[in-house]
């Protein structure tokens, strides 16, 4: 039985860990639970073949022929990477898949993708109180040197922790109707809230059956390697679902946030009309 591919992509903070617990509670599914390098090496092979010289000569010769070689030896490696499974679906995780939502799909048209999302105040709060529970240790791009507001400021530049995956959803609104067809947001609020509720409808999309849920007594499964992250970034599975205590962020930072992030809270967190 070949399974159904699921990529599991997002914001840091947003629940893509707790997310992949859940899902992984489903007997019809195989996931891990941790990020995986598979992603990354279709990303590797895709600039190593483009960089060597002998594969282009291969494409001047007969290049539908070497094409067709290079895409099935690419859908070999991404179905080959769980083929020891028989679950009806594997999940993947890597932040990196809605970055490469085309290639993904170039190579399985049937994949589909959920993006972990989160009101991005909390998102924020949630790196700066851990950065003051290890403020020994530095992030792995340099930011403790910043105060607070420059910190923020920081993360959600484009190439940062933040603002790297935030620019791969505010993206989507280019892709075609198709590719956006494949893709699921789950709010990290609705995890909290309604966690059973908010994972039968993740099961319906993925084409699988309701599962009840114990979020009382979860299976803990391995996690990241959060030395990768310099602990700034924890991954931890806990054996229930406690929501997490709100972050009080200062009103100078929320507003700079609202502000440079409009569009993503129009899209997902809308004030409600008046009258």
């Amino acid at each position: 039985m070949t399974s159904s591919f699921v990529g599991v992509a997002g914001l840091p903070r947003a629940g893509s860990t707790l997310l992949t617990q859940l899902l992984a509670e489903h007997p019809d599914v195989h996931c891990e639970g941790h990020s995986s390098p598979l992603c990354n090496s279709l990303l590797a092979t895709r600039r190593f073949i483009s960089d060597d010289p002998f594969m282009l000569s291969q494409l001047d010769v007969q290049f539908d022929a070497t094409y067709a070689h290079l895409k099935t030896a690419m859908q070999g490696f991404l179905s080959g990477w769980y083929a020891s499974t028989d679950k009806a679906v594997v999940v993947d995780k890597n932040r990196a898949w809605l970055h490469c939502i085309e290639l993904l799909l170039h190579l399985d048209p049937k994949a589909k993708l959920l993006i972990s999302i989160r009101e991005l105040g909390q998102i924020y709060g949630s790196i700066e109180s851990q950065h003051q529970k290890t403020i020994l240790l530095d992030f792995i791009d340099h930011l403790a040197d910043f105060d607070r507001f420059g910190r923020a400021d920081q993360l959600f530049a484009k190439d940062k922790a933040i603002g790297a995956p935030l620019s791969s959803i505010q993206a989507v609104q280019d892709l075609p109707q198709s590719v956006k067809d494949r893709l699921y947001f789950v709010k990290f609020e609705d995890l909290m809230a309604q966690p059973g509720e908010t994972m039968n409808l993740v099961y319906t999309w993925l084409g699988l059956s309701p599962h009840k849920i114990d979020i009382k007594k979860l299976v803990v499964r391995p996690h990241e390697s959060d030395s990768h992250y310099r602990y700034k970034y924890l991954h931890r599975q806990q054996g229930k679902i406690a929501p997490p205590k709100v972050h009080e962020i200062p009103p100078r930072i929320q507003e700079l946030i609202q502000k440079a992030c409009g569009w993503y809270y129009d899209w997902f967190y809308p004030k409600p009309k008046k009258g």
